[in-house]
């Protein structure tokens, strides 16, 4: 047998998996187990104590290390903990006299993949590092394939999020079209109401529960009749009672549903004003959600400028200054301060973006 050289790095480095780590104070044996390893085709790298071992494992991978437990200083078991949560992928075989049971037991608690009592033999020795590899084989292959899952389970659940936002927009497309709103109003909507939120550093799941909220709002208009939404004229006093039942009816509508809870909490909100002069709770200021203020801005703005059966859309510049008249009464006036740092180029564009909300081909009426 030819010994391992005393050297922390070998002249060709091959596979990680097949580099092990002998460490052991007494000379003789740390040579005669290395020999063991390079007759059975390993590469071996020796160190005399753990601190030494410890240095060497921060520059070089090494798939698995056999250390001796009594050394002087630094003791095996001190080596061993110090390795599994620095270095997961490697494996730790422990050599111990006799009469060190109880270390053994305790190393094994402690993580090691196998113990073996000295004078150690070949055949105890090659089995016992083949057990080891294949345990960290296993291991990481497992570790691979719960990363793959976990990567798979994202893919998935992303494609089923856009496939209910895809459901949301088809739905809220026909509810605008009975209305016979202009052209993609709730998307318009949204984008105004990210834009604000933009500027208000809303971000995260918030973002994305306000956008849902703003996209949904007049969800409950389903349970309001045909001959009262759609009426022409003005509404009779027992007609707006039924008129307002809307923002109930869209949060009950909503609440069911897990993902669209928080977002109902914005629908049941979306008619209340600043001054508490709204419905259909009559809220008051920051007892209204901030989505729910941020969206009375954003709707108000579309409302001033798209185009009704009965006027023409006013400019941009119009509904700014009426917005900006509104702060403390009817809006927020942080939202109102946080709309207004828009330009009108950034409005007019973010009024004509692709929907921020599932992914559905751009319409001529998005220009509107």
């Amino acid at each position: 047998m030819t010994a391992a050289p005393e050297s922390t790095y070998a002249l060709e480095v091959p596979s990680v998996d097949n580099r092990l780590l002998v460490v052991d104070d007494d000379d003789g044996v740390r040579r005669v187990v290395a020999a063991i390893l390079e007759d059975e085709g390993y590469d071996v790298l020796t160190a005399r104590e753990a601190a030494e071992a410890l240095a060497l494992l921060a520059e070089t991978q090494v798939a698995l290390v056999v250390s001796d437990v009594k050394m002087p200083g630094r003791d095996g078991l001190w080596l061993l903990r110090q390795i599994r949560p620095l270095y997961q992928d490697t494996a730790v075989i422990l050599l111990t006299g006799y009469g060190e049971i109880d270390s053994a037991v305790m190393a094994l608690k402690d993580g090691a993949a196998d113990y073996l009592r000295k004078p150690v033999r070949v055949n105890e020795l090659s089995a016992a590092v083949v057990k080891a590899l294949d345990r960290r084989r296993l291991q990481r292959e497992n570790r691979a394939y719960q990363v793959h899952l976990e990567d798979m389970v994202l893919a998935k659940t992303q494609e089923l999020g856009e496939a209910y936002d895809r459901t949301l927009e088809a739905l809220v497309t026909a509810l605008d079209a009975r209305e016979c709103e202009t052209g993609n109003h709730s998307q318009r909507v949204v984008r105004v109401t990210l834009a604000i939120c933009d500027r208000m550093d809303i971000g995260g799941e918030e973002r994305g529960t306000i956008a849902r909220g703003a996209l949904l709002h007049d969800i409950g208009k389903i349970g309001v009749p045909d001959h009262v939404l759609l009426k022409p004229g003005k509404l009779t006093d027992d007609e707006w009672v039924e008129m307002r039942k809307h923002p109930d009816i869209g949060a009950r509508i909503l609440s069911g549903i897990d993902f669209l809870r928080e977002a109902s909490e914005i629908v049941r909100a979306h008619q209340e004003r600043y001054d508490g002069q709204g419905y259909p709770r009559g809220l008051a200021g920051e007892e209204i959600p901030i989505g729910a203020r941020i969206f009375a801005v954003a709707d108000a703005l579309d409302a001033i400028v798209s185009d009704r059966p009965y006027r023409r859309g006013q400019s941009i510049e119009h509904a700014r200054a009426e917005i900006a008249a509104g702060a403390g009464t009817q809006f927020d006036p942080a939202v109102v301060k946080a709309f207004l740092s828009l330009t009108d180029e950034e409005l007019r564009a973010v009024r004509k973006q692709p929907s921020p909300v599932g992914a559905r081909p751009r319409t001529s009426n998005d220009d509107e």
